[in-house]
């Protein structure tokens, strides 16, 4: 196939389309022969490893091959059309399958396998139905146990890759003893840690009461003072009343009254947190 110029068809004998497909291509083999064209058709049934490096999903697929290029054809089905397909090249108008989707790669071929696994699995589902009386319910329930089974054993066989090549990090290993004398340490590190915080808001309250003290002393002091002046004034007020009515008749000497000094009290210095 990968040598030469062909033209293949995928099928499957139960496909209605095929079915009708399959006079038309015949003709259209023993006409191909005289462009110098190989015509070919291949049954997914009895070859699903090839049908699986094309990745057929669909029945029927044609494909066009020259020199190991690969093109899906998805013209008319008719003899005429797919003659002059051939006659015109009108396959070079047509992308080739990009290299990652050609059938003759690695990752192709193991897709393959799947597909052989999938027929082989039909197959054995068919065979349970007919040779052993399993229900339709039965043989889907064993697939379902026999994939559960499956995916378990692979996903373990991933974690032993993962460590081996992965392995995780060696702890040095402590005694029961040890483990214990950790945890009571963590423990005694966390009260300590709640005794300085209830000691720091204690501080804070008993200095908050401090200012509040200082405060009240203050205004006390203040009123005291303002009192002390009242009183300075009103003597000062009586004693010039008094020389006044002493010199009835004289001129009244010029009298200077003094303002009395106010004692000024200063203030203590708030505490700083």
């Amino acid at each position: 196939m990968l040598n030469g110029e062909w033209m293949i068809e995928f099928f499957a004998p139960w496909c209605p389309a095929c079915k009708n497909l399959a006079p038309t291509w015949e003709r259209y083999a023993r006409t191909a022969k005289d462009v110098n064209v190989n015509v070919a058709k291949i049954d997914v049934t009895t070859s699903p490893s090839l049908s699986g490096r094309f990745f057929v999903t669909a029945l029927p697929t044609i494909y066009h091959v020259k020199d190991g290029e690969f093109r899906q054809y998805r013209g008319a089905r008719d003899a005429e059309a797919l003659l002059y397909f051939l006659k015109k090249q009108s396959w070079k108008s047509i992308q080739p399958l990009s290299a990652w989707k050609k059938p003759d790669t690695i990752h192709m071929s193991l897709l393959s396998y799947f597909f052989k696994l999938s027929h082989t699995l039909k197959d054995f589902n068919a065979r349970l139905q007919e040779e052993y009386g399993l229900p339709t319910w039965g043989s889907y329930a064993l697939f379902a146990i026999a994939t559960i089974f499956v995916g378990a054993a692979l996903g373990l066989l991933l974690v032993c890759l993962v460590d081996f090549f992965y392995p995780p990090k060696k702890s040095p290993r402590q005694s029961f003893s040890e483990s214990q004398d950790n945890l009571t340490e963590g423990v005694e590190d966390l009260a300590t840690e709640d005794i300085e915080d209830d000691d720091d808001d204690e501080n804070g309250n008993d200095d908050a009461e401090e200012e509040e003290q200082e405060e009240e002393e203050d205004e006390e002091a203040d009123e005291k003072s303002g009192d002390n002046t009242e009183e300075d004034k009103s003597e000062g007020k009586a004693k010039v009343t008094a020389k006044e009515e002493d010199h009835v008749g004289d001129k009244a000497p010029e009298v200077t009254e003094k303002p009395s000094t106010e004692q000024v009290r200063k203030r203590k210095p708030r505490k700083e947190h």
